[in-house]
């Protein structure tokens, strides 16, 4: 059988992540909305016809390694992050022979759903354990 993913979670797996999970997304979140500020910033500069360098363009660049980094940390384990603000997530898993995602969300106490690989957010299911 042919997989998109070669890591796929047990829920048991994917559950024992979520304290790390939630730290590395609450790290994201804040560095993607300081990346946001400072890109508005910086495209303001631009329109104003202001030189771009100095502090807030290293600010910018650093930023946007700290997204980077944090990114990694989710694509190492293949894990899918759908939505940065809303703390949305996706792992590959198995239900039986079929490959699907454990969804959840960074406001959820526990992984509660899954859905079929192309069927999103609104496709998503209940887990009966």
């Amino acid at each position: 059988m042919h997989y998109r993913f070669t890591k796929h979670y047990t829920l048991d797996e994917a559950r024992a992540l979520l304290p790390q999970v939630r730290q590395w997304l609450t790290q994201l979140q804040r560095s993607s909305r300081a990346l946001k500020k400072v890109d508005a910033q910086i495209f303001q500069m631009r329109q104003n016809g202001e030189d771009l360098g100095g502090p807030r363009v290293c600010e910018w660049v650093r930023l946007g390694v700290e997204c980077m980094e944090r990114m990694a940390e989710f694509q190492r384990r293949q894990i899918l992050v759908k939505d940065i603000e809303r703390g949305l997530v996706d792992f590959p898993s198995l239900r039986g022979d079929r490959e699907v995602f454990l969804c959840w969300e960074m406001d959820e106490d526990d992984i509660q759903f899954w859905h079929d690989l192309d069927a999103g957010y609104a496709g998503r299911e209940a887990i009966e354990e």
